[in-house]
């Protein structure tokens, strides 16, 4: 284990003091819907003496914990990434749990959160090939608390109905404010077809009604049950409506999932896998292209990152570098013209852990929190590269 220097010990650290330091560098907000991140084993009023930092909760990483007298162990990937029905040992996670409860270890994740944080999982990959002009390879995702704006059209005599069925299902809030909404006269338009039913108008016949155009926000985790309680309420037989994403002001837009950037001289696919092999802890490479075709533009995707391929088709990239790649999606990247390295899971996220431990160390010394800090050294790659005996 490696030392981060932490400031002098004082009384009255508390588990729920380094929650907020983590959630004040990695908000939670950021983190993907439904993402576990945030605090999953341990009392927010427990006192702190030692911090333990690391890419996954294993055996091995509680033992090197207690040896430590870390009381905390804050690692990158969720510990609980689903809930559990009862605390016996009788799957991994609930047997690590119950170790770590029983042995006063608190369990603290950043997940997706650290992931598209600047200085994230993805930028140690993009700083050993040298990629210049670095941006994300995709936005961060949205969380439950982003907002999309709902439109439709109602005839004037129905909208109040309709404003009150959406309110109800969590539409028209602003801040301390609910109801909110904005309206706008107009005609609408349409012709009903022999077979339709319609609620005002004439079959076969354009008609035009006195409408007004509704606009309300909802947020993203509410859309669905807004547009039900549209539908429900709204006269027409056939409701037209629009959903709208909305930009969040203020993001700051250097967060996003994986990077893509250019290298500063183009490279041959085989140097491109001998500096990662060199630069990455992992025990060899898969490599998925012509090894002497040249490349310009690189993606890439700390982690399990195949989800991602065609956004980095659609960045321009030559290469994509990730982990955990699957053969039906890295076969059709081939297709799309881009060459695939899968570098391992661990090895592309395990570098991204020193900066991640350095950045909380800074952080608790300008809060007072004194702690002392430890980043882990222990591999927890499960694989390992290996060659029969006698085999070249």
């Amino acid at each position: 284990m490696d030392a981060v220097e932490s400031a002098p010990m004082r009384d009255g650290d508390r588990l729920g003091d380094w929650v907020a330091l983590v959630d004040s560098l990695y908000p939670e907000s950021d983190a993907a819907d439904g993402d576990p991140t945030g605090l999953q084993v341990g009392d927010p009023q427990d006192r702190v003496t030692g911090v333990l930092v690391c890419l996954d909760v294993t055996e091995d990483i509680l033992s090197d914990a207690s040896a430590a007298g870390a009381d905390l162990v804050i690692a990158h990937h969720p510990l609980l990434f689903r809930p559990l029905a009862r605390l016996v040992p009788e799957t991994a996670a609930a047997r690590l749990t119950l170790r770590a409860a029983r042995a006063g270890i608190a369990i603290l994740a950043a997940h997706t959160n650290l992931d598209v944080a600047i200085g994230g999982t993805s930028d140690p990959i993009a700083e050993i090939l040298d990629l210049r002009d670095v941006r994300p390879l995709t936005p961060r995702p949205l969380s439950s608390s982003a907002r999309v704006k709902l439109a439709t059209f109602v005839p004037a005599e129905d909208t109040p109905a309709v404003l009150a069925a959406l309110a109800e299902a969590g539409a028209g809030v602003i801040g301390e404010y609910d109801h909110c909404s904005f309206r706008v006269a107009g005609t609408g338009a349409f012709r009903p077809s022999g077979e339709a039913d319609p609620s005002v108008g004439e079959r076969g016949t354009i008609n035009e009604v006195a409408e007004q155009r509704v606009e309300v926000v909802v947020p993203q985790s509410s859309i669905a049950a807004a547009v039900g309680a549209l539908i429900e309420a709204h006269p027409y037989e056939e409701v037209a409506y629009d959903v709208y994403p909305l930009v969040e002001v203020g993001a700051d837009s250097r967060k996003g999932l994986g990077r893509v950037g250019d290298l500063a001289e183009p490279l041959r696919l085989a140097e491109i896998a001998d500096r990662l092999a060199h630069g990455l802890p992992s025990p060899g490479l898969r490599v998925a292209g012509d090894l002497d075709a040249m490349a310009r533009r690189v993606a890439a995707c700390g982690g399990a990152g195949d989800s991602l391929i065609p956004a980095a088709v659609a960045s321009g990239a030559d290469v994509y570098v990730t982990g955990d790649l699957r053969h039906h999606p890295t076969l059709d990247a081939l297709t799309m013209g881009m060459a695939m390295i899968d570098a391992g899971h661990y090895a592309t996220e395990a570098p991204a852990m020193r900066a991640f431990a350095e950045a909380l160390t800074r952080a608790a010394g300008a809060r007072g929190l004194g702690a002392r800090l430890l980043a882990s050294a222990r591999p927890t790659d499960p694989w390992s590269g290996y060659r029969a005996p006698g085999r070249p």
